[in-house]
C-alpha cells in the first residue's frame, strides 16, 4: 500500500529531479500561493487581516464537510447528499434549541423559555447526521448499491424532508449563546475557523497515525486486497459515511449558528464546492490516495479564488463556469498522474 505521491528516483541514476512527481504532490499548494500573490497585485485589501479572516470563515463550512468527504473518497465512494444533509441538520437543531416548530420566530425571554439550549441542539445536529450517513452506507455495503446511486437518491430525500419538517419556511432567532458558534471570535479568529482547522488536525492524526486510518487507505487502494488481508471493508465502508453524516451535521448547526437562521435550502450546491475542494487538494478519485493537509489547501484555494473574483468585481456566473473547468482540470490530472504510476 502506497499512501504517497513523491517523486521517484529515475532508473538511469542520474539523480535528475521527477518534476511531474514534485508538481503531483505540490501543485495545490503551489497554485494557492500564485493565486493569493496575483489577486494582492490586483487588489491590494486582498491580503487585509479583515478579509483573509473572512475568507477563513466562509470556507469553514465547506472545510468541515470536505474533511468527511475525504475520508469517504479514499475509500473510492462519493457522496452527493451533503448539502441536503447540511440544510436538514440545521433544521432539526434549530427546532430543538427553539423548542419545536410553533416557537420558530420567537425571540427573547419567550425562546429561552421554550427552548433547549445550545447542547441539546448540537447533538441532535449530529445524531441525525450520522443516523443518515450510517443509513446510506448500509445501503451501498448491504443492498451492494454504487454510492452515486445512493447518495443522489439521499441528496434529494433529505431535502425533501428539510422541506417536509420545515413546511418550506425558516427558523430563526437564536440566542447568545447559540449564535457564538457561528458568529462568535476568540481574539481575532473566528469561532468557526477554530472548530474547521480543529476537526482537520483530528481528522489528520486519524488517517496518518491509526490502525483505522491504514485501513481506509488500503480499502481504496486495493478493496478485494483488503478483504483478503482480514480487514472488514464493508464496515470500513459504511464507517466513512457515517463520518461524513457527523460533519455534515456539524456544518448545519454552525451554519446554522452563523446565519441565525435554518431553512431547507440551505446547503444548495455545497456538494460542487466540496468534492472541487477534495479532488483539488489531491485525493484521487480512484481511492488509496490523499491527505487531508491537501484537502484543506483545496478548500482554502476554493476559497481565495471566490473571494478574489469578487473584489475584482467578476460576475457569479462566471465564478462557477471557472470553478466547473478546475474541477475537470484536477480530475484529468488525476487520471493522467494515475496512469504514469502505472507505467513507472
Amino acid at each position: 500500500m502506497s499512501t504517497s505521491t513523491g517523486a521517484r528516483a529515475p532508473a538511469s541514476g542520474r539523480g535528475e529531479v521527477d518534476l511531474f512527481g514534485f508538481l503531483a504532490r505540490f501543485a495545490p499548494l503551489i497554485f494557492l500561493l500564485v493565486l493569493m500573490a496575483a489577486f494582492a497585485l490586483l487588489q491590494p485589501r486582498f491580503l487585509t487581516p479583515l478579509n483573509l479572516f473572512n475568507v477563513m470563515r466562509q470556507v469553514s463550512i465547506y472545510g468541515l464537510l470536505a474533511i468527511g468527504m475525504t475520508f469517504v473518497i479514499l475509500t473510492r465512494g462519493i457522496d452527493l447528499s451533503v448539502g441536503s444533509l447540511v440544510a436538514l441538520t440545521g433544521l432539526a437543531a434549530a427546532a430543538v434549541a427553539k423548542g419545536g416548530l410553533e416557537s420558530r420566530f420567537a425571540v427573547g425571554v419567550e425562546a429561552e423559555a421554550h427552548g433547549h439550549g445550545w447542547p441539546l441542539a448540537l447533538l441532535t445536529a449530529l445524531a441525525v447526521g450520522a443516523a443518515a450517513g450510517w443509513l446510506q452506507g448500509l445501503a451501498i455495503t448491504r443492498l451492494k448499491v454504487p454510492p452515486f446511486v445512493v447518495t443522489l437518491g439521499g441528496m434529494s430525500a433529505f431535502r425533501g424532508l428539510a422541506l417536509y419538517i420545515a413546511g418550506g419556511g425558516p427558523i430563526s432567532g437564536f440566542d447568545e449563546a447559540y449564535r457564538w458558534w457561528g458568529q462568535g471570535y476568540v481574539g481575532p479568529v473566528p469561532v468557526p475557523v477554530i472548530i474547521f482547522l480543529a476537526f482537520a488536525v483530528l481528522a489528520h492524526l486519524v488517517l496518518s497515525s491509526t490502525r483505522y486510518g491504514r485501513a481506509i487507505y488500503c480499502v481504496g487502494g486495493n478493496p478485494e486486497a483488503a478483504r483478503l488481508s482480514g480487514l472488514d471493508v464493508d464496515r470500513l465502508t459504511a464507517s466513512v459515511y457515517v463520518i461524513i453524516g457527523f460533519m455534515a451535521g456539524l456544518g448545519g448547526f454552525v451554519l446554522s449558528a452563523r446565519l441565525n437562521s435554518a431553512e431547507a435550502v440551505a446547503g444548495l450546491t455545497y456538494e460542487l464546492t466540496v468534492i472541487a475542494s477534495v479532488v483539488i487538494g489531491g485525493t484521487s478519485l480512484f481511492g488509496g490516495i490523499g491527505s487531508i493537509f491537501g484537502t484543506v489547501v483545496g478548500t482554502i484555494l476554493i476559497g481565495v479564488l471566490l473571494n478574489g473574483l469578487v473584489l475584482n468585481n467578476v460576475s457569479s456566473y462566471v465564478q462557477q463556469i471557472v470553478i466547473g473547468i478546475i474541477i475537470v482540470l484536477a480530475v484529468a490530472f488525476d487520471t493522467f498522474a494515475k496512469s504514469r504510476r502505472r507505467r513507472a
